[in-house]
């Protein structure tokens, strides 16, 4: 089948088009899916440049993000037929192959039925970056309805469905970009209220926007610098939730004053750790997801879809930043 391998640690250009074989069932409960659409990832590109994990060695198949059809079921399964159209964020760690691919292969329980109302590619740009910002809002940061929360990045992946999720539970939602473009998405998205950071610390126009108060929540993940104007916006007894390494030069002495609670979401702790509830909460949080989509209440914004040769250049993208909603490579072409 055709793939795209990591062939050593380093830039975009170690991704190359190979044939490698077709992966096979090798136990009774798993299936076969034939890839539609491979969602491309910032994790993606941290593994190209800085190796795999599980001590793994490259060549080896990157993509977490996926979504095709049931072509082959295990004589346990009971979840799928033949046919079904799945959507699910598994393999491309090092361990288990990825899905820039034309075939992957998983347990049943590592795959949920996509929305019914969507396509291939656009499925495949949602598992990670809704299972992300529902576990860092709703898990952690317990947002509920009439909060205020905060969403740095509103127009990058985990940023444009954050706004979407924040909406559904009633909270008010200030977002943050740095281009025209990015600043129209965060509001044709349901922001209340978008802060161009160009403009000046967005700290400053958050208190501008909520009387001096900030903000009850706020969803960082861009890094060091945003996360420390992060803590400036944040009203008292807030929470504040990042993606990313906060960095060693940190004064929290604001955050404590504030009584601030500070937490970390990595959705991809469960499969790291091997850890079976979480990895079921996420297939919970994909179902809940599926009913919002086939409801038209969130939607999965796609900044491209590549062919699957030109993975490179979708990390080049990447790495460059600015990149609204998600990147999609198609294994069929």
């Amino acid at each position: 089948m055709r793939a795209v391998q990591m062939t050593a640690v380093g830039g975009p250009e170690v991704l190359e088009a190979v044939e490698i074989p077709e992966p096979e069932i090798t136990s009774p409960t798993q299936i076969k899916v034939r890839l539609r659409g491979a969602g491309v990832n910032p994790i993606d590109t941290k593994i190209r440049s800085r190796g795999l994990f599980y001590e793994a060695e490259p060549p080896a198949v990157l993509g977490c993000d996926g979504a095709g059809e049931v072509v082959e079921t295990g004589s346990e399964v009971d979840r799928f037929t033949v046919g079904d159209r799945v959507w699910f964020c598994h393999g491309g760690l090092g361990r288990e192959p990825g899905n820039y691919a034309e075939y992957t292969v998983m347990e049943q329980a590592e795959a949920e039925r996509m929305p019914e109302s969507t396509d291939f590619h656009l499925a495949a740009g949602g598992p990670l970056v809704l299972i992300t910002a529902w576990e860092a809002l709703f898990d952690q940061a317990r947002l509920s309805a009439g909060e205020t929360v905060l969403i740095q990045a509103g127009a990058g992946g985990v940023g444009h469905v954050a706004i979407q999720l924040a909406k559904t539970r009633g909270a008010r939602v200030l977002a943050t970009a740095g281009s025209e473009e990015g600043l129209a998405l965060c509001r044709e998205l349901g922001a209340d209220a978008v802060i161009d950071y160009r403009a000046g610390p967005a700290s400053e126009q958050v208190l501008a926007q909520t009387g001096g108060q900030g903000v009850d929540v706020c969803l960082e993940s861009v890094g060091p610098d945003v996360f420390r104007d992060s803590i400036a916006a944040m009203a008292p007894y807030g929470r504040l939730v990042t993606l990313l390494d906060p960095g060693n030069e940190l004064d929290l002495s604001q955050a404590r004053s504030k009584n601030l609670i500070i937490a970390f979401t990595l959705m991809l702790t469960p499969m790291l750790m091997d850890l079976r509830a979480p990895r079921l909460h996420h297939g919970e949080i994909l179902r809940e997801c599926a009913a919002l989509i086939d409801s038209d209440r969130l939607h999965i914004h796609l900044a491209d879809v590549l062919p699957l040769a030109q993975a490179s250049e979708a990390h080049q993208r990447i790495q460059q930043g600015h990149v609204h909603g998600k990147l999609v490579l198609d294994p069929t072409t």
